[in-house]
């Protein structure tokens, strides 16, 4: 067995744990990631290629290891199996062919990958914050948890977050049901132009409502340049976005692990999968064991342990439960961070009513070009209605029958072999008996695809999943107890999966509100059925649902430790060294794609274990002019200074002040900042620097570089008296990292 040592250990290479690794890495931390898939390519053609050659075009197609129908896979038999499209339509409670050995009653529909860079390979690019009401949930509607934090608490990191995805949009789009933004803040980039579909929803819907509240369809942020940026193209609109995007126009979290390369603070061993996490006599994490494997069904080729100084498990919802749980000894009998009992509880998604339909003859919207989904819905995000069922949010889709139906290829093949699985062979008709169907070739057929074709559009609702007890969870994961395990011999994730009657009515609104926006607003042909193993029926009615792909909850933060794993800074309360991130620590879900909070809590995090690390505590003399920190700004790391105790007077007959000086102002120009509080911590960037006011709190500004040095706002050159001679006392100050 290896041994590995780093100051941070971080399982996962995904969004969270690029983003915590390249802070850690800028902030001089030395860093070990473990991935459990295999290395981020030289470039995405190889990815493209096994996209293009594909027999089962699914999100997962590009992406090791292999998912096929006509061979299917024994995920018993592989080293690093994750779930996808082609397990759920072999059978999603069947654990031969499906990793994830789900009990029921509903299936778990969403799935993820396991390789450098995470899910975001084939995301969709929404980059949408919450809006305030997501956070306290529980305080103002009495249903399920709130949240420790609140959307002021995420402002600044949101806005960090934008940046780094490089996010497209405008603030006056945005500033919906109660958002607000930084004075003067814009976007990294402008917002992507609406598609045509979107276009004809604007006409459609404006000036409705719903449930009280006004239909407003909105740009969606996305994350993919609509202008050059990072050094990435901007979007040629190949409408691929999902499964891959061919030119990175679409950020993915490998932009960001290869910044943290860059550092060479930061490594990444791939093909390594953390099996067990181990706890020490003092409570704390002292290590993570790993096992290496060969790409296909190949053996083990080392094991190991990696051994750290902080710990940070970053593999999403269902990963890092089963790390956590499997991770159990006599000790520590529920597994590691879950004296509480919650880890593995409150597995969520944003599970999705999908409609579709046919605009009238001769409405045209051409779908099939721009990203994947350009506009939505989001006025109905919020209500009082919450109290009483789901939220959701509209996602208008410009890839036309792609998702419901598998066109452009399905329909395609009924008009050549006179099928009717797209139900456009006929159009659903009064006639009795119904027209036949036709077998068309030649120009015939070319003008019937081409008819259709340009008419398609689908809209999806991401409904928010709240338990109705959420402290006992009906969505839950656990190890296998049938003790099924993967090629490696870990205990693969047993999934335990339900809707509650308050997310079923979300969907029954959802289902009228469709209905009304197809036939009604839009006068199309509403074609929607259900497809796909998620069905339930509620009040009478069947509903199929789909997965979003967001995998939520099972290890929540809190302010209680006895009713969540973490606390506000995603610090496990069991291990004070052991950190917990990704949508995982999300209390409830919310009505926004969760990537965007995924990234501006990893910067939070990252801020947290840097400063546990690398914070500067010093105490600034009141008897010295400007002193020197020893910290190096460079405009790319934020900082902090902060006054945390002491206090200073001018002279033995003075009165003692702390960080915010005396009550006068005094513009005397030897003093350090003319204008601010006497006495009161200043602050420069190198010895040219503008001097700004510190007080307890201030941001160091970004725009310069070189040494922090602070002070008091004093007379420095005795210009008018004795100056900083007859002053006693210090300032105990704090440079950390952050932002506010």
């Amino acid at each position: 067995m290896s041994t590995e040592q780093a100051e941070v250990i971080i399982v996962g290479a995904g969004l969270a744990g690029s983003i915590i690794a390249y802070q850690l890495g800028m902030a001089g931390v030395d860093v070990l990631v473990l991935e459990s898939g295999p290395e981020i390519p030289v470039n995405r053609t190889q990815y493209l290629e096994r996209f293009y050659t594909a027999t089962l075009k699914t999100p997962e197609s590009p992406y090791p290891p292999v998912s096929t129908l006509d061979t299917p896979r024994d995920p018993s038999k592989e080293n690093a199996p994750r779930a996808t499209i082609a397990d759920l339509i072999l059978g999603w409670n069947e654990p031969k062919t499906s990793y994830l050995v789900q009990k029921g009653p509903l299936p778990f529909n969403s799935t993820y990958e396991r390789v450098g860079g995470g899910t975001t390979w084939h995301w969709v690019g929404t980059c949408l914050r919450m809006v305030p009401n997501d956070f306290r949930l529980r305080s103002k509607y009495g249903v399920g948890v709130d949240w420790p934090i609140g959307y002021d608490d995420l402002q600044s990191a949101y806005c960090r977050a934008e940046a780094e995805i490089g996010v497209s949009a405008n603030v006056a789009d945005q500033a919906y049901l109660g958002m607000t933004f930084p004075e003067g803040y814009s976007f990294p980039m402008r917002s992507i132009p609406l598609s045509l579909v979107d276009g004809s929803f604007v006409t459609a819907v404006t000036g409705q409502t719903f449930d009280g509240l006004p239909l407003v369809v909105s740009p969606t942020p996305a994350g993919r340049n609509s202008q050059p940026y990072a050094g990435r193209r901007v979007c040629a609109g190949n409408t691929n976005c999902t499964p891959i995007c061919p030119i990175q126009a679409k950020y993915d979290a490998t932009v960001t692990m290869n910044k943290a390369l860059s550092t060479g603070k930061v490594r990444v061993m791939y093909r390594t999968v953390a099996s067990k996490v181990t706890v020490g006599p003092d409570k704390n994490i002292n290590g993570v064991e790993f096992i290496q494997y060969q790409l296909g069904d190949g053996p083990q080729t080392g094991t190991g342990v990696a051994i750290g100084q902080r710990y940070v498990i970053a593999a999403h919802a269902i990963e890092t439960p089963k790390l956590l749980l499997n991770s159990k000894t006599p000790d520590w009998p529920n597994g590691v961070a879950n004296s509480s009992g919650q880890v593995g509880r409150s597995l969520s998604d944003h599970p999705i009513y999908l409609a579709w339909g046919l605009m009238p003859e001769g409405k045209t919207v051409f779908p099939y070009r721009g990203p994947v989904s350009t506009a939505g819905i989001e006025s109905l995000r919020d209500g009082d209605f919450r109290s009483q069922r789901a939220a959701w949010r509209i996602e208008i889709g410009n890839e036309g029958w792609n998702w419901p139906v598998g066109d452009p290829y399905v329909t395609v093949a009924d008009f050549i072999d006179g099928a009717n699985n797209s139900h456009t062979n006929p159009l659903p008709s009064k006639e009795n008996p119904p027209p036949p169907t036709e077998a068309l070739y030649g120009m015939a057929l070319i003008q019937r695809l081409n008819d259709l074709f340009i008419r398609q559009f689908r809209i999806g609702f991401l409904v928010e999943q709240v338990e109705e007890h959420p402290d006992q969870s009906n969505s839950y994961i656990v190890p296998s107890t049938d003790k099924l395990t993967d090629g490696l011999g870990i205990l693969r994730p047993e999934i335990h999966y339900d809707l509650s009657d308050y997310t079923k009515e979300g969907f029954r609104q959802a289902k009228i509100l469709a209905s009304h926006i197809i036939k009604d607003l839009l006068g199309a042909v509403e074609l929607t059925a259900p497809i796909g193993q998620g069905t339930f029926t509620y009040k009478g009615d069947d509903y199929s649902f789909q997965g979003a792909g967001h995998l939520m909850g099972t290890y929540r933060m809190g302010d209680d430790p006895a009713k969540s794993v973490v606390d506000k800074y995603q610090r496990s309360w069991d291990h004070k060294n052991l950190f917990l991130v990704g949508d995982g620590v999300f209390p409830s879900t919310g009505t926004s794609n969760p990537s965007l909070t995924i990234a501006a809590l990893s910067f939070q995090a990252g801020d947290t274990v840097a400063n546990d690390l690398k914070a500067v505590t010093m105490q600034v003399q009141a008897n010295n002019p400007w002193q020197g920190t020893g910290v190096q700004v460079n405009g790319l790391v934020p900082r902090l200074v902060r006054y945390v105790s002491g206090l200073w007077c001018a002279s033995p007959q003075g009165g003692n002040v702390d960080g915010k000086g005396g009550s006068r102002h005094i513009d005397y120009s030897s003093y350090a900042l003319p204008g601010a509080a006497e006495g009161a911590l200043v602050g420069r960037v190198g010895n040219d620097g503008t001097p700004f006011l510190v007080g307890d709190l201030a941001q160091v500004p970004g725009d310069q570089q070189g040494e922090l040095q602070l002070c008091i706002n004093d007379d420095l050159t005795g210009k008018y008296g004795s100056g900083l001679k007859d002053n006693t006392g210090a300032l105990t100050i704090r440079v950390e990292f952050g932002a506010l």
